[in-house]
């Protein structure tokens, strides 16, 4: 479990991937906050002790100390605190934002890049940088998938919100004995379209 960027690896770091799921399990066990660390500590030195013995002295290596164990839990609980974070972030703001305001957005922050790109092409000469129109094009690509996204998934929440209606609509008719015209009225008064 190789750590990216600057600093010393730490013993845990260094354990060879033969350990692997040894720390995929004490982190997991950390996350999960039913056990003590001190006991966790105790049966992550014991399955890496199983670990070696199981390769028969092909396979030696240093077992963290608990110190070094403390850091990684620290490191650890760090992390999933920034990752609890961000979830309740998300879930707040996707309590305020509906789809259709999500969507509005996406169009609007499409054609600003759109606009940004067709003026920067209007501006250039022959002298422009190969690569910098490369990058408008993919800017502008990306812009019209991310359009087409949200345009589909309005699609799919319109079609789906149509298909409701209409079985609630026909329920209450058949319920109520409503005539046909009267549940297409409603329909179409409830959808603001004309059935």
């Amino acid at each position: 479990m190789v750590r990216t960027g600057r600093g010393r690896l730490s013993s845990i770091d260094l354990l060879p991937h033969e350990a692997d799921h040894i720390v995929t399990w004490a982190a997991q066990a950390l996350a999960a906050r039913e056990e003590t660390q001190t006991e966790i500590y105790a049966e992550f030195t014991a399955r890496c002790e199983a670990l070696m013995a199981e390769h028969r002295g092909e396979l030696d290596f240093a077992i963290p100390s608990f110190s070094s164990f403390n850091r990684y839990s620290m490191r650890q609980a760090r992390l999933a605190g920034r990752m609890s974070q961000t979830r309740e972030i998300v879930a707040s703001l996707s309590d305020t934002f509906d789809a259709k305001a999500s969507d509005d957005l996406t169009v609007l922050a499409g054609e600003a890049i759109k606009t940004l790109v067709f003026t920067m092409v209007a501006d250039a000469d022959e002298t422009s940088d190969p690569k910098a129109v490369m990058q408008m094009a993919s800017a502008f690509r990306q812009t019209l998938q991310a359009q087409n996204l949200s345009t589909d998934r309005r699609q799919k929440l319109d079609a789906e919100f149509k298909k409701n209606v209409e079985r609630a609509v026909d329920a209450a008719a058949k319920a109520t004995g409503m005539t046909e015209e009267v549940a297409n009225s409603v329909k179409a008064e409830i959808l603001g379209v004309t059935a």
